[in-house]
């Protein structure tokens, strides 16, 4: 290579990719997420990274920064790569790849990268270029696309990009699926890798046993919270980023939003977010937030809102108390105020196995110290004795004990969202309630799994009473809401 090659390559890799990106796609506005998602594939492209799992949002521009910019970016970094671009079929496949041409034939790309170049679009030429395949001139490199389940034969691949190998719900939720995906996986996509092969793989995730989750579950990983664990990083691990819709848990270096901040609040609101939140809580922790479970996982999981004041006036004052069902059951009584934005705000609570003569003076001091009006006592279990007992120890309160007939697993599964909805809790609750605390965020959706309901069966009882009968009442009376 003369010396004029050499410093004409030397600038070449000096571009950064968020400022490539920039110069081929002008008009997309780059978000402080979008910004760390391309520092992280930069890395990737330069090859810090060898094996990389990203897991982003639906229509946050996953893959236009992961399968569209990157193999074009890295291209011109180095015309020699054979890449692979695979999906969950061979149609988006190429569409992908398609994308990747269209930029390679921009006469920006050309300023930036002139050593990388497609065949024509007219004229002839030995190089391939179709829908499927783009070899580059003059150099090694190319692009492949294979959808799920394609074959690779006779190819060596250097890049391997999987973007999103299950079209929906129905196919990742079905087992000969996620075994066929998996089959293929580590009998063509890994046979096709030597050495210095690198892989990503950037899913909306749907299912806690998809291909990101096996491999985590087989391989060796690093949760990546800071850029300083890039230069520290086994080759052999894979470096795993999930970006949440909704910011959940401490900030970082690599996410330092806020609890509750939007990822791309200018597309997608955090209003918006907890909007599509409320109508399934599942599947948007699975799509929105990269942590998929089963149907039978984490009923409520770690997603109760939670307040430090109450931001409206307090129309009323209640408790609901369920009295232990069985000898090693917990009493569980939750006093709230209902607010006038129609939440449910968690005031204070007894959880307890302590005997009724302790837990009926606990509840009673706990009514008299929050102003409590009125107290719903479950009859059930010697839940009607127990609310004369605590009438008498606090006259103040209206004691309102009634028989529970519904079907528990019926009542708490089918209220679930409701509950995530409209109960907010203390900011400390999980210092000042740590069993409580923990009983509910590890319930789960298979009922028979779970030992405790009664943390679960008092929440689903206070929205049955606050929040649905309420509604129920305002329709009957005003023919709406």
């Amino acid at each position: 290579m003369s010396k004029q090659d050499k410093i004409k390559r030397t600038n070449v890799r000096q571009i950064s990719f968020a400022d490539f990106a920039s110069r081929v796609y002008p008009n997309f506005r780059k978000t402080p997420f979008h910004e760390a998602y391309y520092r992280i594939l930069e890395h990737f492209a330069r090859g810090n990274i060898r094996k990389l799992m990203v897991s982003v949002p639906p229509q946050h521009g996953k893959s236009l920064g992961s399968s569209v910019l990157m193999p074009a970016y890295m291209l011109g970094l180095n015309p020699d790569l054979k890449i692979a671009i695979s999906s969950y079929n061979q149609s988006l496949a190429s569409r992908f790849n398609r994308r990747v041409q269209r930029i390679l034939d921009l006469e920006t790309y050309s300023a930036i990268f002139p050593d990388t170049a497609i065949k024509p679009l007219s004229g002839r030429s030995e190089y391939v270029r179709t829908s499927s395949q783009a070899d580059i001139v003059g150099h090694r490199g190319e692009i492949i696309a294979v959808g799920r389940e394609g074959s690779l034969t006779g190819n060596e691949v250097d890049i391997f990009i999987l973007d999103d190998l299950y079209k929906d719900a129905m196919e990742a939720n079905s087992p000969i699926i996620r075994e066929n995906c998996w089959e293929w996986y580590t009998s063509v996509v890994r046979t096709r890798l030597h050495n210095d092969s690198q892989e990503l793989i950037v899913f909306t995730r749907w299912h806690e046993e998809d291909l990101m989750g096996k491999l985590l579950e087989k391989e060796r990983s690093v949760r990546l919270t800071e850029w300083s664990q890039i230069a520290t990083l086994n080759p052999s691990h894979w470096l795993v980023v999930n970006f949440e819709a909704l910011k959940e848990g401490a900030a970082t270096e690599i996410d330092p939003r806020r609890e509750g901040e939007a990822l791309w609040p200018q597309r997608h609101s955090a209003t918006l977010l907890r909007e599509k939140r409320s109508l399934d809580a599942h599947w948007f922790d699975c799509m929105f937030q990269g942590r998929p479970s089963q149907k039978d996982g984490l009923l409520y999981g770690n997603r109760f809102a939670t307040y430090t004041t109450i931001p409206c006036d307090i129309l009323r004052k209640g408790n609901y108390t369920d009295t232990a069902d069985l000898g090693d059951d917990h009493l569980c009584s939750v006093c709230y105020d209902v607010g006038t934005d129609g939440t449910v705000y968690v005031t204070d609570i007894v959880y307890s196995r302590e005997p009724m003569e302790v837990t009926e003076k606990l509840v009673a001091d706990m009514l008299a110290r929050n102003l409590t009006r009125i107290a719903f006592v479950e009859s059930n279990n010697g839940g009607r004795g127990f609310a004369r007992a605590v009438g008498a120890l606090c006259d103040i309160v209206h004691i309102e004990w009634f028989h529970q007939s519904g079907n528990k697993e019926a009542r708490i599964l089918s209220n679930s969202a409701t509950v995530i909805q409209k109960i907010r809790m203390p900011a400390d609750w999980a210092m000042r309630w740590p069993e409580f605390n923990n009983h509910l965020l590890t319930y789960r959706r298979m009922f028979r799994m779970n030992r405790w309901h009664d943390a679960a069966d008092v929440l689903t009882g206070i929205v049955e009473r606050e929040v649905i009968e309420t509604a129920s009442k305002k329709i009957r009376k005003f023919g709406c809401l």
